[in-house]
Parts: structure tokens; sequence; C-alpha cells
């Protein structure tokens, strides 16, 4: 499970899960329009990420950033995490 504070947005955190084939799973959104965040973690569920990250990136609400943006960020996040070495600080 990964964790991402969002930035921008009425959410803010997202949580979710990646499989063995980089297939998006689980998505929740804490805090921000329910329904609307329900509707965007169905839509994306069994996604790769990389279409997902490219979908939804530059969708701007207000701060310059949105929900789906802050959630094709936080895909973005989760592969350079997989790039660190274990135990690297930031």
């Amino acid at each position: 499970m990964f964790t991402y504070y969002t930035s921008g947005t009425c959410s803010r955190t997202i949580i979710f899960e990646v499989d063995g084939q980089n297939k998006l799973h689980g998505v929740k959104f804490i805090g921000g329009c329910s329904g609307n965040l329900q509707g965007i973690s169905k839509l994306v569920e069994g996604k790769s990420l990389d279409e997902v990250e490219t979908l939804l990136a530059g969708i701007k609400c207000r701060n310059n950033t949105s929900c789906p943006d802050q959630l094709s960020k936080a895909i973005g996040a989760y592969k350079k995490s997989l790039s660190e070495p274990v135990g690297k600080k930031q």
C-alpha cells in the first residue's frame, strides 16, 4: 500500500496498491468530494500506472492542480520510491 499526501486540493491523502503487473488497485482519497473521487477510483481500477499517470496529469481545478492531477503525482512519487535505495531519507 502506498500513501501520498496531496497538495492544493480538498482531498488530503491518496492511498493505493499496485500489483505485480503495475496495475492500480484500491485507490482511496481521504477528504474531497466523495462522489467524484469514488468515480475516479472506479474508473482507474485495474489500469496501468503509466496509462493513469498520463491521462490525469495536468487536469486543473483550483490552486493549479486537482484531485486527478494529484493522483498522477502520487503515481510518479510511487515510481520514484521504487528506484530509491532502501532507507534513504529525503
